[in-house]
C-alpha cells in the first residue's frame, strides 16, 4: 500500500474512533461522578475478574491516551479508586507512557509533513531543545507539566526523536506526576459523605497536586547544575556575592544595583570605565552630532532671514570638544563614584578558571554569582586588501585631527548613516556604500527613503546595493572596488570608515574553556532570565543583544542583577515588548514596537494612522517642517502596535508612545490629554486624532447633522 493511502487509512480509523467516542457520550459518562456512582458495581467485576478486569482498564487507558481523549486524568483517578495505590500505579504508568508513544506515532505519521511545511519556522525552539539537551529536554517537559501532556505528544510527533528514547524518557519523567493522581484517586475512593472530602490523605493528596511543579521544578535544577558542574568543584565560600566582567553601561548597572541591595560587588575592567557609550559611541557621536548641525544650521541661515552667518571652523577642535565632552560625563561612570557606591573596582584582564573563579592578572577572585558584560566591538570584514590602508572604525575614527578630504563609509546602517551625515557636514566629501538597496534596512521603507532624500540633499554620494569587493591602496588613501548592478566600479577615498555593524566579545575570557554556549551569530546565549548554560555565569548588554543598545543593556543589567542575587526566591523573565530606538541623523528616525514590515511578515493585522508635520506649527515655526508621525494600531482598536517618528526632535516625541504602550494607554488617551501649544509634542496628539476622526461613528454623525438641522427650523 502507498504511503500516502497507509496515511489516509490511518486517518480515517482515528477519527472513526474519536466519533463513537463522541458519539455514544462516552465523554458524559467517564465523569468523577459517574466513577462514584459505579464504584461498587467495578470494584465487585475486578475481584472476580482481576486480570480480566485490569487488561481491559490497560487497553482503554491506552486507546484514551493515544487518542488524546479528554478521559486521561479521570482514569488515572479511577485506577487507584478502583486498583489500589500500588497496582494502579503500575497499570497507569505503562499505559500512559504506551499511550504517549502511539499519539506521538499517530502524530508524527500523519501530521509531520504538513505541519513542519507550514510552522516549521515556530517549532525552531523545540528542535533547538532537544538538538542542545536530547532527552533531558523531554524529561524537563514531562517532570514539570507546564503544558499538557497530550500536546506535548503531539510537539514531540513533529521532531526526529527516536520513538524508544521517548518511551523511557515519558515512562520516568510522568512518573512522579502520575503517582501523585493515582495516590488522590485512592483517597477519592474512599469518600463516603461530604465529610469525607475534607479527609487529611485527601487534603494530602491535592497538596502534594499543587506542590509537584514547584517541587519538580527544584529537582529539575538540581539534575541540571548537577550535570552541568559535575567536572568542577564548588568553593566552600565566595570573596562576593555579584562579580561583573566590565565597566560599560551593563556592567556599571548591574554593579550599581549589586551595591545598592547592600551585596558585596566586584567589577573588573581592562581598558576604561563607561564603556563603548562614554568613550567611542553615544556619547562622543551626539557630541559631533551637535558641532554638525550648528554648522548646518549657519548654512540654512537664509532660510530664517539672516543673510548669511560665518562659522570659522576648525577640525581639530570639534574633535577636540568630543574629547572634552567624553571628559565631562566621565566622572558618572569613574571608578570614584562606584567606589564610593560600595563596588570594589579592579583593573585588569579579567579570565573564568571555573564557573565561581575569575583570574586578574595573576589574582584569583571567587564569585557566588558572575555576570558577563564584555560588550561588543566594530566588526571588521574579512576584505581583500583591507590591511593595506589605515581604516577607521567608531572607536577610531575619534583620534582624527586631520579632516579627510574624501571619506568612504562602508555601512549604511545607524553608525555609518551618523557619522556620514557628521562628516559631510563638516566638509568631507562622504560616500556611503550600502549593501542593502536601501538605508537603514531594519526600518520601513519610507522612512529609509526619507533619509536618502535628506542625504541626496547635502550632497552625500549613496551607492546602495553595491556589494564590496576588494579595496586596493592608492597613496596615502585607496579604492574599494564593489560589484554594483552587474559590474564592477572603484570608489576612491582618502580615509575608509567601517560600520558595518558590533561583533560581541566572547572570545579570551575563559568561555569556550568552560563550555559556555554561543549562539550561531556569535552572541553569548542566555534564557529568558538572563542565565547562560552555567546558570550562576549570567550576561547582559551588547555581547547578548538582540538590540546592541545603551538602553536596553541597562534594561537587562537590571534583570542580571536581581535574578543572580535573589533567585530562586525571586527572579524575573526579561521583557522586550517595549524597546525603543532612535537614530540620530537629521531627520531623526525613532520607533518603538512593530513596523509594518513587521507586522506584515509575522501576520499581524494592522492599521496606519498618519500625521506629517509639514502640518505642525511648531515645526513650521522652527524651519523644520519634514517627516512625519505614524502609528500602527490593532484593527477597529485604539490598542497600539507600534510607532515610527522621522522629523526633528523624533527621539524625544517617541517617549510618549513608549509610556503608552508600556502601560497599556490607546490612542484615545493620548488624544484626550492636553499637549502644551506650541510644541512639537502635539504631533503626538494630532496622529490620535487621524485615528480617532477614521473611526468616528459615521451612522450616529448622520443623525447629529439631522437633529442639528431640525434644531434650526
Amino acid at each position: 500500500m502507498h504511503v500516502s493511502s497507509r496515511r489516509w487509512l490511518l486517518l480515517g480509523l482515528v477519527a472513526l474512533a474519536l466519533a463513537l467516542f463522541f458519539g455514544f457520550d462516552l465523554d458524559r459518562a467517564l465523569t468523577l461522578e459517574a466513577l462514584r456512582a459505579q464504584r461498587g458495581a467495578l470494584a465487585a467485576t475486578i475481584a472476580a475478574h482481576p486480570l480480566a478486569s485490569a487488561g481491559a482498564y490497560f487497553a482503554a487507558y491506552v486507546a484514551v491516551t493515544a487518542l488524546s481523549l479528554p478521559a486521561a486524568t479521570l482514569l488515572t483517578l479511577a485506577g487507584g479508586a478502583l486498583f489500589g495505590f500500588g497496582p494502579g500505579l503500575l497499570l497507569v504508568s505503562f499505559a500512559s507512557t504506551l499511550g504517549a508513544t502511539l499519539a506521538m506515532l499517530l502524530a508524527r505519521t500523519l501530521l509531520r509533513e504538513a505541519v513542519q511545511l507550514r510552522f516549521g519556522a515556530r517549532l525552531q525552539a523545540i528542535d533547538a531543545g532537544l538538538a542542545r539537551e536530547g532527552a533531558f529536554y523531554l524529561f524537563a517537559l514531562r517532570l514539570v507539566p507546564l503544558f499538557p501532556f497530550f500536546l506535548v505528544n503531539l510537539a514531540i510527533g513533529l521532531t526526529r526523536m527516536p520513538a524508544r528514547t521517548y518511551f523511557w524518557v515519558s515512562q520516568l519523567g510522568m512518573l512522579p506526576a502520575t503517582a501523585v493522581y493515582v495516590y488522590a484517586g485512592t483517597e477519592l475512593g474512599r469518600v463516603d459523605t461530604l465529610r469525607g472530602l475534607v479527609s487529611p490523605g485527601l487534603l494530602g493528596a491535592f497538596a502534594l497536586l499543587g506542590l509537584l511543579p514547584l517541587a519538580t521544578r527544584r529537582l529539575l535544577d538540581a539534575l541540571r547544575a548537577r550535570r552541568v558542574y559535575a567536572r568542577w568543584r564548588r568553593p566552600a565560600r565566595f570573596d562576593y556575592n555579584l562579580l561583573a566582567i566590565g565597566a560599560g553601561s551593563a556592567g556599571l548597572v548591574t554593579s550599581y544595583i549589586g551595591a545598592a541591595v547592600k551585596a558585596k560587588v566586584a567589577l573588573v575592567e581592562r581598558h576604561r570605565m563607561g564603556g563603548d557609550c562614554l568613550n567611542t559611541g553615544c556619547v562622543p557621536s551626539k557630541a559631533l552630532i551637535r558641532t554638525a548641525r550648528l554648522l548646518a544650521d549657519a548654512r540654512r541661515a537664509p532660510h530664517y532671514g539672516v543673510r548669511a552667518l560665518h562659522a570659522d571652523f576648525d577640525f581639530a577642535a570639534a574633535m577636540e570638544r568630543v574629547q572634552q565632552v567624553i571628559a565631562q560625563v566621565a566622572p558618572h561612570d569613574s571608578v570614584e563614584r562606584y567606589r564610593g557606591l560600595g563596588v570594589d573596582c579592579i583593573a585588569g584582564e579579567a579570565r573564568l578558571v571555573d564557573p565561581w573563579t575569575v583570574e586578574v592578572d595573576g589574582r584569583r577572585i571567587c564569585a557566588r554569582q558572575i555576570v558577563i558584560a564584555t560588550g561588543a566591538r566594530p566588526t571588521v570584514p574579512l576584505l581583500p586588501g583591507l590591511d593595506s590602508v589605515d581604516y577607521l572604525t567608531s572607536d577610531t575614527v575619534w583620534g582624527l585631527r586631520e579632516q579627510p578630504r574624501r571619506l568612504l563609509v562602508l555601512g549604511g546602517g545607524p553608525i555609518g548613516c551618523e557619522l556620514g551625515q557628521c562628516f559631510a557636514r563638516l566638509g568631507c566629501e562622504v560616500t556611503i556604500v550600502q549593501r542593502n538597496p536601501r538605508l537603514l534596512p531594519r526600518e520601513d521603507a519610507d522612512a529609509s527613503a526619507a533619509l536618502r532624500a535628506a542625504f541626496e540633499h547635502e550632497g552625500i554620494a549613496l551607492a546602495l546595493g553595491a556589494q564590496a569587493v576588494r579595496v586596493e591602496k592608492d597613496g596615502a588613501g585607496g579604492r574599494l572596488v564593489v560589484q554594483q548592478d552587474g559590474g564592477e566600479r572603484a570608489i576612491a577615498f582618502d580615509r575608509l570608515l567601517l560600520a558595518l555593524g558590533r561583533t560581541p566579545n566572547v572570545a579570551g575570557f575563559g568561555l569556550e574553556e568552560l563550555g559556555v554556549r554561543l549562539g550561531a551569530d556569535g552572541r553569548l546565549e542566555v534564557d529568558a532570565w538572563m542565565r547562560s548554560s552555567l546558570p550562576n555565569i549570567l550576561a547582559c548588554g551588547d555581547v547578548v543583544g538582540p538590540h546592541q543598545f545603551t538602553h536596553v543593556a541597562a534594561h537587562q543589567a537590571w534583570y542580571a542583577a536581581v535574578n543572580a542575587l535573589f533567585a530562586p526566591f525571586w527572579s524575573y523573565r526579561a521583557d522586550y515588548r517595549v524597546i525603543p530606538w532612535c537614530t540620530f541623523t537629521d531627520p531623526e528616525i525613532a520607533r518603538v514596537g512593530l513596523s509594518e514590515a513587521e507586522a506584515r511578515a509575522q501576520g499581524v493585522a494592522f492599521e496606519v494612522s498618519r500625521y506629517g508635520l509639514d502640518d505642525l506649527d511648531r515645526a513650521i515655526a522652527d524651519g523644520h517642517a519634514e517627516g512625519y508621525v505614524k502609528v500602527l494600531t490593532e484593527p477597529g482598536r485604539d490598542r497600539i502596535l507600534g510607532a515610527c517618528i522621522v522629523g526633528a526632535h523624533a527621539g524625544d516625541l517617541l517617549a510618549e508612545f513608549v509610556l503608552a504602550m508600556r502601560h497599556g494607554l490607546g490612542l484615545r488617551k493620548i488624544l484626550a490629554t492636553i499637549h502644551s501649544y506650541p510644541t512639537m509634542m502635539e504631533a503626538n496628539q494630532y496622529a490620535a486624532g487621524v485615528w480617532a476622526r477614521a473611526h468616528a461613528p459615521a451612522g450616529v454623525l448622520r443623525w447629529l447633522e439631522r437633529w442639528h438641522a431640525w434644531r434650526r427650523c
